[in-house]
């Protein structure tokens, strides 16, 4: 801007200030009888205030019951017995289906060989379309000495 001015700046330097940890005194633990929780406890703090809460009831486990009257073995054999029928008759089921499968294969099989063998039976045996060519009587054929003489 001015050539004959040059702006100075001050230069500010921050330097960040610590914060210091909070002191922490242990808070005193009203003594509690041996073997018993109150069901109030309560407990004094350094600033001289006192907390008051309820103690936490801890649940008791469950009593342990008899064992069932039936084993645990008994019932899984008894399981396994019911899948394997339960595979058996499916298995059944299964070759029943392939045997019935194997048997429509075979009739279609046969039928075909009927259809084209009687196909073939009236191409040969039937009359044939064609009126050209040569026919031969035979009436009486002599042989002599592997010769023929007609």
């Amino acid at each position: 801007m001015y050539p004959d001015h040059t702006p100075q700046r001050a230069v500010e330097v921050h330097q960040p200030t610590p914060i210091p940890p909070p002191v922490v005194h242990p808070a005193p633990v009203v003594p509690v009888q041996s073997g018993h929780v109150p069901a109030v406890a309560s407990i004094v703090l350094p600033d001289g205030r006192v907390v008051t809460g309820y103690a936490i009831n801890h649940q008791q486990p469950q009593p342990v019951t008899d064992p069932p009257t039936v084993s645990r073995v008994a019932v899984n054999v008894a399981l396994g017995g019911v899948g394997f029928l339960a595979i058996c008759g499916g298995l059944l089921l299964l070759t029943s289906f392939i045997a019935a499968l194997t048997a429509f294969i075979g009739q279609l099989i046969i039928l075909a060989a009927v259809i084209f063998g009687g196909w073939i039976a009236v191409q040969v045996l039937g009359p044939s379309g064609h009126t050209g060519g040569t026919t031969v009587n035979i009436r009486r054929a002599v042989f002599k000495r592997n010769h023929f003489h007609g």
